[in-house]
């Protein structure tokens, strides 16, 4: 949907749909932040048992044990050998979903540190 709204004259919005795959992330995310150089980049998940819409402030690199839709995991159970062990979000997520709530969608949106390893 913000693809068919845009961001306005000034932002470059670029969307792709990317598999729940590790091999297929690690190989295409790297390039894609090297074929655009993006000030932001928002990652977006689904998944059918949310109930909220819940802001990640950080991303892990290990813990990941379970099997991507190629029925593939990780030997080390890390998404990218030798990376760290966790990547904090530089955005305020309290200011986000405060500023979300506070504009009285029937949405809810809670705030996370331990993104799902999958």
């Amino acid at each position: 949907e913000l693809e068919k709204l845009g961001l306005g004259d000034d932002v470059d919005l670029h969307v792709y749909e990317v598999p729940v795959e590790y091999q297929t992330v690690q190989r295409l995310i790297p390039a894609l932040w090297k074929k655009h150089s993006p000030e932001l980049v928002v990652h977006v998940g689904v998944s059918g048992m949310a109930t909220t819409v819940t802001l990640e402030k950080c991303g892990h690199n290990v813990g990941y044990k379970g099997l991507d839709n190629c029925r593939f995991c990780p030997g080390s159970q890390c998404c990218v050998e030798g990376g760290p062990e966790c990547i904090d979000s530089i955005i305020d997520m309290d200011t986000v979903c405060k500023r979300v709530s506070a504009l009285g969608l029937d949405v809810t949106v809670t705030i996370s540190k331990d993104a799902g390893r999958y």
